[in-house]
C-alpha cells in the first residue's frame, strides 16, 4: 500500500552551506582574518586533525561545478553566508573588498540564472577577530559595525537576494564561547554570556530597523523579507508524571529555546527566564529604549534549524554555584531511543513536528521553514560506496524522509512552514571536527582535487523536489 505527502507547489527545496566551512581561500583574496583563524594559529591541536579551513571544499572556486549539481538534485533555493572580513576585511576601517563583491554577485547571478533563490545569511558564527578584540557580542560598540556591515550587504546585494538572515544559530557562539568551552576565545561566564546573547538579540533588531527604514526610502524593494535562524531543539522530561522532571525540561526549554524565540519573533523577553535571571542576579545590563528596537522590530519569517531532541530529568546533585543551564537540570538518555551511533545523536523525527506545532500555536504562525536538518556520518561514504563508486548512503535518505513526512504532517494541520534546507550541500569542514563527520548531498573527494560525486540521496531528493510529494510504501 502506498501512502503520498504532497507539498505545495512553491515549495522551497534544497540545503544549506557557511562561508566559514566551505569558501576556503580562508586569508587570500584580501580576506582578513577571524577569530577561528587566530584559534588555528594558537592551537591547531584543538581541530581534528589539526585541520583548518584554509581551503575548506574550495566553493569559492567550485560554486559554478556545485550550483549545477544543485540544479541536477532538484534545488530552488539555497540557503549560504557573505563572509564579513571578506567582505569587510577591517570592520574598524570599513573599507570595501571589491574582489569579495564580485565573488558574491557572481555566485548569486549563477544561481539565479539556475533559477535558485538565494537565501543569504550574514552572520554564521564567523566573528572578525578586530570584533572580537573589542568583545565581540558583549559590546555594543560591536553592533554599531554589524549593523554598517549588514547595510552594505544589503545595498550590494538587494537588488538580487529576497531572503535575507541577520544570524545563524546565535545561542551556539553563546554556549560554545560562555558555557561549554567549544569556540574560541573560551570566555566560560554565564552572566557574561546572557550579555553577549542580550547583545546579538538586540543587533537582530538593529538591522531589521535597517532593512525597513531602506525599504520605506526604496533602496529595498517592499517584497524584500528578513529573519533570523535558529536551533529549536525541543526539551522533553525524563517522566511526564514527575513535577520535577517537568521543571526542569521547563527551564531547559525556556533557556534553549525560547531565549531567543521570544524576542526575536514576538518582540518581548520570556518572563519565567527573566525571572529566573533575576533570582540569580544574572541580568544583562540594558536600556529601555534598546527594549523598544526589539519589541518594534521582529523579524518577517523564521528558519527552524533542527538535528535532534534534548531530553532531560531533575538535578539529582544541585550545584553549589550556578555556572550555566546545566546548573537546572540533568540531560537524560532515553532508553531504547532510535539514534546515530556515528554522532552520537538521538533520531527523533517527531521533535520537528512539535516544533512547527509550538509555532503555529504560540508564535502567530509566522511563515518558517526548516533551514537544518541532517544526518553527520564518520566514514559512512566508505561503508556506503558499492563495487560501481555509487554512495548508497540510504540511512541519509530515510532521516530526511521521515522528517520531511513529519514536516509535511504539521502543514497539513496548519503549519505555515514553507520550505526545507539540508544541512549540507556537500560534506565540509565542521569546525572541531574538521571532515570526520559528512553530511552532504554530494561527496567531496580530499584525495582527488576535491571532485564532487552526488550521493543516492541527492538523487533521491531530485525526485521528492521534482514531484513535490513524498511516496512512502506502507
Amino acid at each position: 500500500m502506498k501512502k503520498e505527502y504532497k507539498f505545495k507547489k512553491d515549495f522551497f527545496w534544497g540545503s544549506a552551506i557557511s562561508a566559514l566551512q566551505t569558501e576556503g581561500a580562508h586569508l587570500e583574496m584580501g580576506k582578513g582574518k577571524t577569530t577561528w583563524d587566530i584559534w588555528m594559529e594558537k592551537d591547531p591541536d584543538r581541530f581534528f586533525g589539526g585541520e583548518g579551513n584554509a581551503v575548506a571544499v574550495d566553493f569559492i572556486n567550485f560554486y559554478k561545478d556545485d550550483i549545477k549539481m544543485m540544479k541536477e538534485i532538484g534545488h530552488n533555493s539555497f540557503r549560504f553566508s557573505i563572509a564579513w572580513t571578506r567582505l569587510i576585511p577591517n570592520p574598524l576601517t570599513g573599507e570595501i573588498n571589491d574582489v569579495a563583491v564580485k565573488f558574491y554577485n557572481d555566485l548569486i547571478d549563477e544561481l539565479l540564472a539556475n533559477k535558485i533563490e538565494p537565501f543569504v545569511c550574514l552572520f554564521h558564527f564567523d566573528m572578525p577577530s578586530a570584533m572580537q578584540d573589542l568583545g565581540g557580542w558583549e559590546s555594543k560598540e560591536v553592533l554599531k559595525y554589524f549593523n554598517i556591515y549588514a547595510k552594505k550587504c544589503f545595498e550590494l546585494f538587494g537588488d538580487k537576494v529576497k531572503y535575507w538572515f541577520t544570524h545563524n544559530e546565535p545561542i551556539v557562539p553563546i554556549e560554545g564561547c560562555y558555557l561549554y568551552n567549544f569556540h574560541y576565545p573560551f570566555i566560560n561566564d554565564f552572566k557574561r554570556g546572557v550579555q553577549a546573547a542580550y547583545n546579538t538579540i538586540l543587533s537582530n533588531a538593529i538591522v531589521i530597523r535597517t532593512f525597513k527604514e531602506m525599504k520605506a526610502e526604496g533602496t529595498l524593494k517592499n517584497d524584500r523579507e528578513i529573519g533570523i535562524i535558529l536551533s529549536l531543539t525541543p526539551s522533553y522530561p525524563r517522566d511526564l508524571n514527575n513535577p520535577e522532571d517537568l521543571k526542569a525540561s521547563k527551564i531547559c526549554h525556556d533557556f534553549f529555546v525560547r531565549s531567543f524565540l521570544d524576542p526575536c519573533v514576538l518582540g518581548e523577553f520570556n518572563k519565567d527566564l527573566n525571572k529566573l535571571l533575576k533570582d540569580h542576579n544574572l541580568m544583562p545590563e540594558y536600556k529601555e529604549e534598546e527594549l523598544l528596537i526589539i519589541k518594534e522590530n521582529t523579524v518577517d519569517f523564521l528558519g527552524i534549524n533542527y538535528y535532534f531532541p534534548r531530553r532531560v530529568k531533575a538535578k539529582e546533585i544541585k550545584d553549589e554555584k550556578v555556572t550555566g543551564p546545566h546548573s537546572f537540570y540533568d540531560d537524560y538518555e532515553m532508553p531504547g531511543r532510535k539514534f546515530n551511533q556515528d554522532r552520537g545523536w538521538e533520531i527523533f523525527e517527531k521533535g520537528v513536528y512539535d516544533i512547527l506545532i509550538d509555532i503555529k500555536n504560540n508564535y502567530g504562525n509566522i511563515k518558517s521553514y526548516i533551514s537544518e536538518n541532517g544526518m553527520g556520518r564518520h566514514g559512512g561514504d566508505e561503508r556506503d560506496t558499492d563495487e560501481n563508486g555509487s554512495i548508497n548512503d540510504d540511512a541519509r535518505i530515510e532521516f530526511v524522509k521521515d522528517h520531511l513526512i513529519m514536516i509535511n504532517n504539521a502543514i497539513e494541520e496548519g503549519s505555515n512552514c514553507v520550505g526545507y534546507h539540508m544541512w549540507s550541500l556537500m560534506d565540509n569542514w565542521s569546525m572541531s571536527n574538521a571532515f570526520k563527520n559528512r553530511y552532504g548531498f554530494l561527496f567531496v573527494d580530499r584525495e582527488n582535487g576535491l571532485k564532487r560525486k552526488i550521493k543516492k540521496s541527492g538523487y533521491w531528493m531530485a525526485e521528492v523536489a521534482k514531484n513535490n510529494k513524498i511516496v512512502e510504501v506502507e
